[in-house]
Parts: structure tokens; sequence; C-alpha cells
């Protein structure tokens, strides 16, 4: 499976809103993309999340079902890059 970066940051005021929805729903992730690891930074407005899945296209239907409360960005991780 390839790994991704998803930056989140968070739209005015939606930290919040965006945690209540978690703890009454969960991540809502489709079937396919599965969560590892994530890291707010300590303003409460962005977060990062690595990411895995063999399909690409499922961060679209995820990210809509949470694009009224934040914005992404989706960068592709290459593990070669990491330990050079």
């Amino acid at each position: 499976m390839k790994q991704y970066m998803v930056v989140e940051r968070f739209k005015d005021h939606c930290w919040e809103a965006a945690y209540a929805r978690f703890h009454t729903s969960g991540r809502l992730l489709p079937d396919g993309l599965k969560y590892i690891q994530s890291w707010p930074n300590k303003d409460q407005n962005v977060c990062f999340q690595l990411m895995e899945t063999d399909d690409v296209e499922l961060f679209d239907l995820w990210f809509a079902r949470w694009n009224d409360l934040v914005d992404f960005t989706l960068v592709p991780v290459d593990a070669k890059d990491v330990n050079s």
C-alpha cells in the first residue's frame, strides 16, 4: 500500500466542530483507506495525518465528508526518500 500525508487545515473556528463530529461518527473513512497516525499542531488549526491506501481516489470520498469543516492537502509519501 502507498502512504500519504494529509494536511488538514481547519476552517475558522471549526476545530471543536470537527472533533465533535469525530467523537460522534468516527473518522468516516471509506473502506480501503487506512488511518495510521496523526499529529495536531499546538494552535489546533492544522492536523497532519499519515494514511495508507491502494486507491488514491478514496481520498475524494473522505474529503467530501469533512470539507464543510476542513481544507485538505494530499501529499504522497515515498518511503525511499525518508531514509535517504
